[in-house]
């Protein structure tokens, strides 16, 4: 099974990443600070693409694991933290066996996501921590156009039901994020 973001893995990782990280422009890092706080203990990531959390997760004093759906972007997180192909909606962990768990900037790429919700729940061990970093997925897809800084417009084709890679801009989706999802269940 091929999964959606394994066809933008190289990209994601060489070409998204570096020019979306520095500075924490959208206070990512801040976030999982602030709400993860420190460790100790393992912290799963679920829908860790290519790992780019781990060594965050570490300095906060966490041990890090991994779970995507996407072989290629595993491929790129395979040397940042100890990962697993696994579908978020069974999750290949015994139940209570982490002690914290975070999605970041990943729940509209899931489209069962209160099942994934379920799975956390289920491996979390009492009193464990789970944290949820995003955002509405109508400012984060390709139909977010962002062009006026005052005002998001979410263009035609949001609700639409099916994947695609269109997007407002002349650069396709990969300008603002991944291949955008239509329909959200849930929102």
């Amino acid at each position: 099974m091929r999964a959606a973001y394994d066809e933008i893995a190289d990209w994601y990782e060489t070409e998204f990443l570096p020019g979306s990280l520095p500075g924490d422009p959208l206070g990512v890092r801040r976030a999982v600070t602030e709400q993860l706080g420190p460790g100790p203990g393992r912290c799963l990531e679920v829908g860790c693409g290519t790992g780019v959390h781990a060594a965050q997760l570490r300095e906060l004093g966490w041990s890090p694991v991994g779970v995507d759906l996407s072989a290629g972007m595993l491929r790129h997180a395979s040397g940042r933290l100890p990962i697993a192909r696994a579908d978020a909606t069974r999750l290949p962990l015994r139940t209570g066996s982490v002690d914290a768990a975070i999605t970041v900037m990943a729940h509209t790429d899931m489209p069962g996501y209160p099942a994934v919700l379920r799975e956390v729940s289920r491996v979390l061990r009492p009193g464990g921590r789970f944290v949820h970093i995003g955002v509405h997925p109508a400012f984060c897809g390709g139909f977010a156009d962002r062009s006026d800084p005052a005002a998001v417009v979410v263009r035609t084709g949001y609700l639409d039901g099916y994947w695609t890679k269109a997007s407002w801009t002349d650069r396709g989706s990969g300008t603002r994020s991944a291949p955008a999802i239509g329909r959200w269940p849930g929102c």
